[in-house]
């Protein structure tokens, strides 16, 4: 297995395990290539960048993904996606997922699965500061709006499990809805009991308000509007699951386990140490 990334020391719990690594950018057509050689099955992420222009950085990614891909010919790609991804416009970051997915689907003959997850549960780590400060978990969705969230480890375990498999065909898509819909309002409450603030509530906070409250933490500001555009993508149903939920897509990290035991466990560090 050779695993890819941009800090070497980053790769080091891989390549303990036995993993060979490649250090290199993944807006690097050249080294991307070089990176695939060899590969039977390569599992494609674009790299977060909180960069003022993600938009563009996303493109150049996935133009060098298609590049490597095309040069290096592995016969099997499975992407992480979104929901949300069949829209080729007005859901932020989203839209770069579409334009990956569009461009595997252009290498002729090329079996590529498209993971398409909910939310991440690690998305919470957003609103720690907030949440630490004013006493209530902030966010752009309503409350009593039902969420598909997923741990990103079942992500990785799920990518894993096909791409050993190699058991697709074609271009396919699948969603993946984390173990149950949950709202804000019930994750305020497991957030709540598990640091000590049973009475924790959530407060949908203006999109007006939010935005600057983003680029307040440092966010760049381009970067915040696109957070924005795709939270207001979520409320508005363009990134509502195309799927029934069924025991395909339900992956079974549940909430509660992910905030006992990583979130929980960071909120309070924090807390003790500011």
């Amino acid at each position: 297995m050779r695993v890819i990334g941009r800090d070497a020391k980053k790769l080091e719990p891989f390549t303990q395990k036995g993993a060979e690594a490649f250090v290199g950018k993944a807006e690097d057509a050249a080294q991307m290539s070089k990176a695939f050689e060899g590969a039977t099955a390569v599992y494609l992420m674009i790299p977060p960048l909180i960069d003022e222009d993600y938009r563009a950085y996303q493109d150049r990614v996935s133009d060098a993904y298609l590049t490597a891909v095309t040069n290096a010919r592995p016969a099997y790609v499975v992407t992480l996606s979104s929901l949300g991804a069949q829209h080729s416009e007005n859901t932020g970051p989203i839209v770069g997922c579409h334009h990956l997915e569009q461009k595997m689907n252009s290498v002729p003959g090329l079996n590529v699965l498209h993971l398409r997850p909910g939310p991440f549960m690690e998305n919470l780590f957003m609103s720690m500061t907030p949440l630490r400060t004013m006493g209530f978990l902030p966010g752009g969705a309503p409350g009593d709006a039902p969420l598909s969230m997923i741990a990103t480890k079942d992500i990785g375990a799920y990518a894993a499990k096909r791409l050993h498999a190699h058991d697709f065909s074609g271009s396919s898509i699948q969603e993946l809805l984390g173990p149950r819909d949950i709202t804000m309002k019930e994750i305020a409450t497991v957030v709540g009991n598990a640091i000590g603030k049973p009475k924790l509530g959530y407060m949908q906070v203006p999109f007006m308000m939010l935005e600057p409250a983003l680029v307040q933490t440092g966010m760049p500001k381009n970067f915040a509007k696109l957070l924005i555009e795709m939270w207001k993508a979520g409320n508005s149903g363009l990134l509502a699951p195309q799927e029934k939920r069924s025991a395909i897509n339900t992956t079974p990290t549940p909430i509660e386990s992910f905030v006992t035991e990583v979130f929980a466990p960071a909120f309070l560090a924090q807390s003790a140490s500011a």
